[in-house]
C-alpha cells in the first residue's frame, strides 16, 4: 500500500461522514447491551472496496463472562471500528483487552507483515505547517483530491505477536501513524489486561519534534487487521473510556 493510499484509507475511516463529532468525554460506549453490534455513533469500516476489495474485520458485542465486551475477529481481512470523537484531550485513555489468538508472521517494521490482532488508536489534528515538508505536500495533494480534511497525526498502541513491550516508532507505510507496543509475545492469552495511557506524553514522545504542542483530537478507533499475513486472530476488549 503506498502512502497515499494510506492516507487515502485513514481519511475513509474516519472523515466519511457517517456520523457527526461527538464530545471526547465521554467517550460513547461501544458495548451498549442492546445489540450484537456496537452502537452509533461507532461504525465499523473497512478498506476501500474501490481499492483492493478485502474482507473487513468482525466487530460483535458478546456476553464474555458475565459481562458485555467488544469481540474482534479476523480472517485476512482489515477492519477498524471508529468514533468521530473530537476536542482537547481531557485525560487519560483506559480499556482492557485481551487476544485469545494472535497472529503469526507478523512484523511491523515492514510492510508485508504489517498486521495486528488488535489495536487502540487515537487521531489528531495536527497543524499541517507542523508536518514534515515533503509528507506536508503529499497530504495537501490527497486533501485536496478527497475534499477531505485527513488527520496529520495518528497513534495507535499495539497488542503485537512479535516485539517487546515500549517498542514505538513509525508504521511501515507512513510516518502520519506511529505506534507504541503495549503487550508483546510475553503476554499471557486468553487474559485481560488493563491499560492506562497518558495520551498527552505518548504524542509529545512520537510526535513531539514536530509539535510540542499537543493538538485536538480527531478521533478514537479500534482496529484488527490480517490482510497483509493473510493470518486469522480473536481478541476482545472492553471499558474502553477517558478518565478525568
Amino acid at each position: 500500500m503506498s502512502y497515499c493510499r494510506m492516507i487515502s484509507l485513514i481519511a475513509v475511516l474516519v472523515w466519511s461522514g457517517v456520523a457527526s463529532a461527538q464530545a471526547l468525554n465521554p467517550l460513547p460506549s461501544i458495548t451498549a447491551g442492546d445489540t450484537d453490534k456496537p452502537p452509533a455513533p461507532w461504525q465499523i469500516l473497512g478498506f476501500p472496496q474501490k481499492n483492493t476489495p478485502k474482507p473487513v474485520t468482525q466487530f460483535d458485542e458478546i456476553t464474555l463472562d458475565g459481562a458485555r465486551v467488544l469481540r474482534i475477529r479476523t480472517d485476512r481481512s482489515y477492519g477498524n471500528l471508529v468514533d468521530q470523537a473530537s476536542g482537547p484531550i481531557p485525560g487519560k485513555l483506559a480499556w482492557s483487552w485481551r487476544v485469545d489468538h494472535p497472529l503469526a508472521g507478523t512484523d511491523i517494521a515492514t510492510r508485508s507483515g504489517d498486521d495486528s490482532a488488535l489495536k487502540v488508536c487515537v487521531l489528531f489534528a495536527e497543524p499541517l505547517d507542523h508536518v514534515p515538508l515533503v509528507q506536508r505536500e503529499v497530504l495537501k495533494v490527497e486533501r485536496s483530491s478527497t475534499g477531505q480534511d485527513l488527520p496529520a497525526a495518528t497513534l495507535c498502541y499495539l497488542w503485537d505477536s512479535k516485539y517487546p513491550p515500549g517498542t514505538a516508532g513509525n508504521n511501515a507505510f507512513t510516518a502520519r501513524l506511529r505506534f507504541i507496543v503495549l503487550r508483546g509475545p510475553e503476554a499471557p492469552l486468553g487474559v485481560w489486561a488493563n491499560q492506562t495511557r497518558d495520551v498527552s506524553k505518548d504524542y509529545k514522545l512520537l510526535f513531539g519534534d514536530e509539535d510540542p504542542q499537543v493538538p485536538p483530537v480527531a478521533g478514537v478507533l479500534v482496529g484488527a487487521d490480517a490482510d497483509n499475513t493473510q493470518g486469522h486472530s480473536l481478541a476482545y476488549l472492553r471499558d474502553l473510556r477517558w478518565l478525568p
